[in-house]
């Protein structure tokens, strides 16, 4: 199936009152993995790749790239290309030669005028490239190894009115908010602020994405696809199924050496873990 485009996914999610999944992707096995659970869930998925990922590979974007290219191609089920967390305008500018429909561009950490100034400047080279462009706003913290922000700290969260100003003038396509979660949660049991993010749906007319959903429970991923998320993110729930499955394995089989053996386990785990978060929250 031709590769399709993350804002169409988006577009088409909102306009369900459903949400789009988006998982991140490190090695070839997520690519194979997530591809297999949304297949099998009879979903359309977004496969992201990180800023961090990128620098794994050692600063090269396009060997991922392509190779998520040529397995969204063969793929059952629509799929589409995000680069996700760029702070380097470098990586913003090879996006669309790499296949990527959309980015997410992560000022977040700056203070609000200077996110707001480079983000806008981002939106620009972005939108000359035919690439949707996300940001963030707030702090959803956890990210690159650090630790993750008190979600009652305060600017933590997402402000309405803030957020309203910033989509206007920044002319960004969706906006990453901060509403109780964080990435790399390990466990599930993040809460999220559902009265802040009806009042955020109210007060911007972009899709609104949730970052660090690892750590919410189900129920709560449900209320927030229902409050107005189009846009769900996902990536270390993909690491925990695919590093427990090798991790028991290699437990197993004590004298194993090939390789084969365990990533195959761990991209099954992976797949599974796509099918049920994908089954749970968008019945096909």
């Amino acid at each position: 199936m031709p590769l399709t485009t993350t804002g169409d996914l988006v577009t088409r999610a909102r306009a369900a009152r459903t949400a789009v999944l988006a998982f991140n992707i490190i090695t070839l096995e997520h690519i194979e993995a997530v591809i297999t659970g949304a297949e099998s869930a009879g979903v359309p998925v977004v496969l992201q790749v990180s800023e961090n990922a990128v620098k794994f590979r050692h600063g090269r974007l396009l060997p991922l790239a392509r190779a998520a290219v040529a397995a969204a191609e063969r793929a059952a089920v629509p799929v589409a290309l995000h680069l996700d967390h760029v702070r380097s305008h470098a990586l913003l500018q090879e996006a669309a030669d790499a296949g990527f429909s959309s980015v997410m561009y992560d000022a977040s950490h700056l203070p609000y005028a200077d996110n707001l100034a480079s983000t806008r400047a981002a939106a620009d080279r972005a939108h000359a490239q035919g690439i949707w462009i996300e940001a963030e706003l707030g702090e959803i913290g956890g990210k690159g190894g650090e630790a993750p922000r008190d979600a009652h700290a305060p600017g933590a969260r997402t402000d309405p009115t803030e957020a309203r100003a910033f989509v206007t003038d920044s002319r960004v396509d969706a906006l990453a908010v901060a509403v109780g979660s964080a990435h790399a949660m390990t466990t599930r049991t993040a809460a999220l602020d559902h009265r802040l993010l009806r009042r955020l749906r109210a007060s911007v007319d972009v899709p609104l994405v949730l970052h660090g959903s690892s750590g919410v429970p189900d129920g709560e991923l449900r209320a927030a696809v229902a409050g107005g998320i189009a846009k769900v993110n996902i990536g270390t729930a993909l690491n925990l199924a695919m590093t427990g499955a090798i991790r028991d394995y290699l437990a197993a089989h004590p004298d194993a050496v090939d390789s084969r053996g365990y990533l195959a386990v761990g991209r099954e785990a992976m797949a599974y873990a796509v099918e049920r978060i994908s089954s749970m929250l968008i019945p096909a």
